[in-house]
């Protein structure tokens, strides 16, 4: 899903500003999010999602942006990401437009919540013994996986600290440089 350019989720190849993980289920996109939210809302998100420190800048270049024309193509959003963000501010690492897209594929797809109820399902579907093993990639979805785990009084952290991956690990998989994976196990009785 992620490397299909027709699916929208990244900006290195154009597409549709799709972004959904169920298509068939409906939903809003990215590109309703982006034409239907007050500014506000979209720094929100960015804010929140994206972990974003240029959130209000980009959605101001945003708003800009749409009211000229729609955005409803990635390379056009990650362009209007680019403009929004001082060059000198650029990440090193990855794309300016990085967070902006990260933060709006957890919005459409409501990610969260969606991470939050699972890992409680999981928990309560253990039997005595069972281990539930989590591999995070972003800060948000470590953050919550770390809550629900430490809050659940129906398992044992095995992972007081995330495991995360050595250089060759990253090496033949770059996507696993932000990899962190945390497990509990369901206690007895």
């Amino acid at each position: 899903q992620l490397d299909d350019p027709a699916r929208g989720f990244a900006f290195s190849r154009p597409g549709p500003l799709d972004m959904r993980m169920d298509r068939a289920g409906g939903g809003a996109t990215a590109a309703d999010l982006l034409r239907d939210l007050p500014e506000a809302e979209l720094s929100r998100i960015l804010r929140e999602y994206g972990e974003e420190r240029w959130a209000r800048r980009i959605a101001r270049r945003i708003g800009a942006a749409r009211a000229v024309a729609p955005l409803t193509r990635t390379d056009a959003l990650a362009e209007v990401v680019a403009g929004a963000i001082p060059r000198r501010a650029w990440p090193r690492r990855i794309h300016p437009a990085t967070r902006t897209f990260q933060a709006l594929r957890i919005a459409v797809n409501r990610e969260l919540e969606g991470l939050a109820e699972a890992l409680g399902e999981a928990i309560h579907g253990l039997r005595p013994g069972g281990r539930v093993i989590v591999i995070a990639f972003h800060s948000l979805e470590d953050r919550i996986v770390k809550q629900v785990l430490r809050g659940s009084p129906e398992v044992t952290v095995l992972t007081k600290k995330p495991l995360t991956p050595g250089p060759e690990e990253v090496a033949a998989n770059p996507r696993a440089r932000s990899a962190k994976l945390r497990a509990a196990r369901r206690v007895e009785g």
